[in-house]
């Protein structure tokens, strides 16, 4: 009876082990295992005996997640992401890498609690929820895996990729060796406020191509350059080996955080190419990703609450008439892509007149905000709103500050008219800003802008020069002369990566040979299209400044534009479109 039960409880020990808190087992079929050699995670890469030829699957344990045996496997911290050895870190359950984590998740989780308790009519927590509370870490998991695969299935339909046929943004990079400006250059974009610490060496789960299998599999890479919303991943294994790099946007749904393939039940698989370096995989790992990061445990949610915006089709807005600038018409939410609108004026009965924006732009405003400050308005010939359309609320506007002239003198957030610093013949509407910011953006950056002259088109384009706020912002592909000023803040720029995000369409660099092959009527088209604009923009100010005079009087205010220092106590004009 004694040597039955010593090797019943020597195999269950050997069972154990061959588990880790991945998900997988580190045995295969094709081979024996040392328990010993299974358990230490310094085990020297030299020592490892090469594979058989046949493909060894990781195999899932078959629970949601599971911890070994409280002396080994690896852990990821709730709160940061770090990933590490499970002994190393805090508390019995092994949840956090340290006590500062423990605490700002306890105290996140007391303030979503009292919400709760609100919410059910101040009723203390009853026994059942007590109960319920206590529940051990793997159905806490496996409930949070399920939330997590329906957030990932509501955004593959806005997370899909958009190729643009003969550009790719990876390609792009690499072979001029490019820099992109960072994610979080861009606050109005999706995850521009809470981008984190994602940067190169981060850990993330990602789907296995370097596979024969039917179904499909995982394994862990590295990131090795971020260029936006893009990343350069490298398979864990491959060491400086190159071959099998690729480049994929991190916010798509197939990039997870390590440890989503244990508490999903998705099978862990190592490179067909690299399967024949190492028999102890589960090792191999522990001692690459202990001290590693990761993404965040909600970091799919994250993105997925960034990219909800709460401008709505058929909504009726105010925006600026096109062909005379003076002036706002109604225009009605046709379409909502990234937080860009497409706006088609109340009387196009075709839906061929229209306007792109960003919703945040200052050319757009609730119904009757034109009446309410005595702006020029055009009168729309249609006197009932069509079925379906509706107003839309003004709270989802940006506001701004008026200026007090009984006040203060000039304060951060005013509004004013002032010389175009640009075109001295303009007089163009502003904001009083004060300590130009440290927005990040460098000189040589690539990133995708919306072309000014042709709003409906987001195209390839580099930071040329940065003059404090102003950016100049050049078209891959194009001449200097179309060349365009933006503010740092502007939202008509985007990182690399938001077109493939969105769903948007990315006008890529013309090639030097369709540039040289161009006909002389093109450019000329083109140009003439230019001097269009600009004598537009110049006729425009000049109207405006007759129609202003012909009605009622107008006070000028008259500021300089800051534009070679910047004093603690300096103030400059922000034009604004």
């Amino acid at each position: 009876m004694e040597n039955t039960k010593e090797l019943t409880e020597h195999s269950s020990r050997v069972e154990r082990k061959r588990r880790d808190s991945f998900g997988m087992f580190d045995g295969y079929d094709s081979c024996s295992e040392d328990t010993s050699s299974s358990s230490s995670s310094d085990e020297s890469e030299e020592e490892v005996a090469p594979l058989p030829s046949s493909l060894p699957i990781i195999k899932n344990n078959g629970q949601v997640y599971t911890y070994p045996d409280g002396k080994s496997g690896m852990a990821t911290c709730e709160m940061c992401g770090m990933v590490g050895v499970r002994d190393a870190f805090y508390s019995k359950t092994k949840r956090f890498c340290s006590v500062s984590c423990s605490r700002s998740y306890s105290s996140n989780s007391k303030k979503a609690s009292i919400l709760a308790r609100l919410q059910v009519a101040g009723k203390p927590p009853t026994k059942k929820s007590k109960v319920l509370q206590k529940q051990p870490l793997v159905a806490k998991l496996a409930a949070y895996a399920q939330y997590q695969a329906t957030l990932q299935n509501q955004a593959k339909t806005k997370a899909a990729a958009v190729p643009v046929e003969g550009f790719s943004w990876g390609n792009y990079i690499n072979s001029n060796s490019f820099t992109a400006a960072p994610v979080t250059c861009f606050k109005h974009a999706p995850m521009g406020t809470c981008w984190g610490d994602i940067a190169e060496g981060v850990r993330v789960e990602v789907p296995n191509t370097d596979c024969s299998l039917p179904t499909k599999v995982f394994w862990i890479a590295g990131i090795v350059k971020l260029a936006g919303y893009n990343a350069l991943l490298r398979y864990e294994g491959f060491e400086n080996d190159s071959s099998l790099d690729f480049w994929c946007n991190i916010c798509g749904s197939d990039i997870h955080p390590v440890g989503w393939c244990a508490t999903s039940g998705k099978p862990l698989v190592p490179p067909r190419t690299i399967q024949h370096k190492y028999t102890n995989w589960k090792a191999f790992l522990v001692k690459r990703l202990t001290g590693a990061k990761t993404l965040p445990p909600d970091f799919s949610q994250k993105v997925s609450e960034s990219m909800q915006y709460p401008f709505k089709t058929s909504m009726r807005v105010e925006v600026v008439d096109k062909t005379h600038l003076c002036r706002t018409r109604v225009a009605v939410v046709e379409s909502v892509i990234g937080g860009r609108l497409r706006l088609v004026y109340e009387e196009s009965e075709d839906k061929t007149d229209d306007f792109w924006c960003h919703m945040y732009s200052p050319l757009i405003h609730h119904i009757g905000w034109s009446r309410s400050i005595g702006h020029r308005f055009k009168r729309s010939d249609i006197t009932k709103k069509q079925d379906g359309h509706f107003d839309a609320p003004p709270h989802l506007f940006m506001k701004v500050k008026e200026v007090d002239a009984a006040g203060e003198w000039f304060k951060e957030g005013m509004k004013l008219e002032a010389i175009d610093p640009l075109n001295l013949s303009a007089i163009c509407v502003a904001t009083v800003r004060k300590e130009v910011p440290n927005h990040g953006f460098h000189v040589g950056m690539k990133l995708e802008a919306v072309d000014l002259m042709e709003p409906r088109l987001v195209c390839v384009a580099t930071v040329t020069r940065i003059i404090h706020r102003l950016l100049r912002i050049h078209f891959d592909g194009w001449e200097d002369e179309y060349d365009q000023w933006v503010d740092c803040e502007s939202p008509d720029l985007y990182p690399v990566g938001w077109c493939q995000l969105t769903g948007y369409q990315l006008q890529p660099p013309a090639p030097q040979s369709s540039r040289d092959s161009q006909s002389s009527s093109s450019k000329q088209k083109k140009k003439a299209k230019s001097q269009q604009y600009k004598g537009q923009k110049k006729m425009t100010s000049l109207q405006l400044k007759e129609e202003l005079l012909d009605g009622e009087e107008y006070s000028f205010l008259q500021g300089t534009s800051d534009q070679e220092s910047n004093g603690s106590a300096s103030y400059y004009i922000k034009q604004e479109p």
